[in-house]
């Protein structure tokens, strides 16, 4: 059920925007860290981590579990 902005609570409110910015700043770091990390200590292509990184909060969570090489 789509629900409006202006139908939503409070703390609705307060909870989505609070998750948009986590959900920017995960992301921010992990575009900061493919793009600084040199690409042999990437596993596969920075470019295609770049796309995954787009993916809500699945991508940078991939990116920092499985992108990275120690």
């Amino acid at each position: 059920m789509a629900r409006h902005w202006s139908e939503l609570s409070a703390g609705q409110r307060k909870a989505l925007v609070a998750l948009g910015v986590v959900q920017v700043l995960l992301a921010g770091a992990a575009w900061t860290d493919l793009a600084l990390r040199p690409s042999e200590f990437v596993k596969g292509r920075k470019v295609w981590w770049a796309w995954a990184i787009l993916v809500n909060f699945a991508g940078p969570l991939a990116y920092f579990r499985w992108g990275r090489k120690a």
